[in-house]
């Protein structure tokens, strides 16, 4: 395995791997791994030649009061985690390589970047169109996998992917759970111990939405949802939505697929999860 920290480098390597017929696949991330990325790392190493992670804290997708500075940097227990899962590559690049003096172009999806956490969080699917774009021209990845956990920047990155005529496919990973149903995410390491009980609440209640959607019309779920989130001790809820699972736009009550996605604080913590709603 190589570590790479230069964006030309990244580009000379890939573009020698194209030529000679190699197809890589690119896990996206910004370190501190866990399962989660173990799971997208198998994906990556069982369908392509070459396996590419990136490890990259993005600072144009943190906002000035989110925690950027105390995001969980692991570099080298991540290098571990990826030797040991037979990964090729990793890309690591400084913010002055990613972003050097100078620097302006920005990527944006209008309209699906402003919804469910665009709205608490402006700026960031920016930040995130940005750098992943950025990484599909480097790495020239055949397929790019994410996890539907971070369900609206999956889709967001799917149309920016399209729109923007890039030959990377990009594959929809399941989300992975603690035993006790939590989303795996880097962020769950800042839970204390009855915080993550109370988390695991989560899951929980968006299992009993997707039973009740059979029965119940939107209004109804998302009203329940909502009471069993702001039960959840330490909770502070910022959105519960059901939004069209393709594409994100708002549904109608009777709708018969939909994607149910949540953000609630625990503590300091803010969380996220969803489910897909099928009658």
């Amino acid at each position: 395995m190589k570590i790479i920290k230069k964006a030309s480098e990244m580009q000379r390597i890939a573009l020698k791997l194209f030529k000679c017929g190699e197809e890589v696949g690119l896990v996206p991330t910004m370190g501190a791994l866990h399962e989660g990325h173990v799971s997208l790392i198998g994906k990556s190493v069982k369908h392509d030649d070459i396996t590419v992670v990136s490890i990259f804290v993005n600072p144009t997708q943190f906002g000035p009061n989110e925690d950027y500075l105390k995001y969980p940097r692991l570099f080298e227990q991540d290098i571990k985690i990826c030797k040991k899962n037979h990964v090729n590559y990793v890309f690591a690049p400084s913010v002055s390589e990613m972003f050097p003096d100078g620097y302006k172009t920005f990527v944006e999806v209008k309209d699906m970047q402003d919804i469910l956490c665009g709205e608490y969080r402006k700026g960031h699917f920016k930040g995130v169109a940005t750098v992943v774009a950025k990484l599909f021209n480097m790495t020239m990845a055949e397929r790019a996998y994410f996890g539907i956990k971070d369900f609206q920047q999956l889709r967001i990155i799917e149309k920016m992917a399209k729109d923007l005529n890039f030959r990377t496919k990009i594959v929809p990973c399941p989300v992975i759970r603690e035993k006790n149903g939590l989303a795996m995410s880097s962020r769950n390491s800042y839970l204390s111990e009855n915080e993550i009980k109370a988390a695991a609440g989560i899951s929980k209640i968006l299992k009993g939405a997707k039973a009740d959607f059979k029965e119940k019309d939107a209004v109804q779920i998302i009203k329940k949802v909502y009471a069993g989130l702001e039960s959840l001790p330490e909770s502070k809820i910022d959105y519960v939505e059901m939004r069209d699972y393709n594409n994100l736009s708002k549904i109608n009550i009777n709708a018969k697929k939909a994607v149910l996605a949540v953000a609630v604080w625990i503590g300091k913590t803010r969380l996220i999860d969803n489910i897909m709603l099928v009658k």
